[in-house]
């Protein structure tokens, strides 16, 4: 189901991320992978997509914040070569699934 939808971040059950990244300027599939680090200002994952060739390079990340009142979220930042985007990552309009996140630019 998640090839029909776009600007969408899922985190998949071996803590990987797969999702798309749509704009007039660009539209890529992009992936992640989980980071562990001990710099507290360290995304939570790393973010990939594919050159035109195939290769994959990294363009960004995605960071877990705590808002005033003490809740989780999750915020994005990507660097495309065209664009740059950062965003938060919230409920996906119409979707149960809680894994599934909207990407909601606010640059």
């Amino acid at each position: 189901m998640t090839d029909t939808l776009v600007n969408f971040i899922q985190i998949n059950e071996d803590n990987t991320i797969s999702g798309n990244i749509a704009t007039v300027a660009f539209d890529i599939d992009i992936t992640g992978e989980k980071l562990n680090s001990d710099n507290p200002k360290a995304p939570v994952f790393k973010l990939f997509a594919r050159t035109p060739r195939g290769r994959k390079i990294e363009i960004g990340g995605v960071w877990e914040k705590t808002s005033a009142k003490g809740t989780t979220y999750y915020t994005l930042s990507v660097n495309t070569g065209y664009d740059k985007l950062n965003a938060n990552l919230g409920r996906y309009p119409g979707q149960d699934d809680t894994k599934l996140m909207a990407v909601i630019p606010w640059d």
